[in-house]
């Protein structure tokens, strides 16, 4: 079984929170518990987090949804381009946690031990 990594990241690219799930889970889905609790001014992703019930969570915090609208959309909601430049950090994170050769191969079996191995290396990460 393959497994996801769902991935809060702050403003400066550091990892928040994870959640491992089953690797064919969608991303939207963990969205909701990885944002609760959380305050920002603003809440960038991907089109594959664009919905109503999302863009409603957001609100709720306070902050701004900055998530391009989906092809499929029928009424295109506008988004700022220049805070949405600022979604490569999560990207640079992940990439980052990769130089780690058990996190990038995915050795562990088990969940349990790969989210204890996806922990470390959010600890080294947060130290360099």
């Amino acid at each position: 079984m393959t497994t996801k990594i769902h991935m809060l990241a702050d403003a400066l690219g550091r990892p928040l929170r994870f959640i491992v799930t089953a690797g064919q889970a969608g991303d939207i889905t963990q969205a909701p518990a990885l944002l609760e609790g959380q305050v920002g001014k603003a809440v960038l992703g991907d089109k594959a987090y664009d919905s109503n019930a999302l863009r409603e969570t957001i609100a709720g915090m306070g902050a701004e949804a900055v998530i391009p609208s989906n092809r499929s959309r029928k009424i295109i909601i506008p988004h700022d381009e220049t805070i949405y430049i600022q979604r490569n950090r999560i990207e640079r994170c992940f990439n980052r946690m990769k130089h780690f050769r058990r996190f990038a191969t995915r050795y562990d079996r088990r969940t349990i031990h790969f989210k204890g191995c996806v922990y470390l290396v959010a600890a080294m990460i947060w130290l360099r």
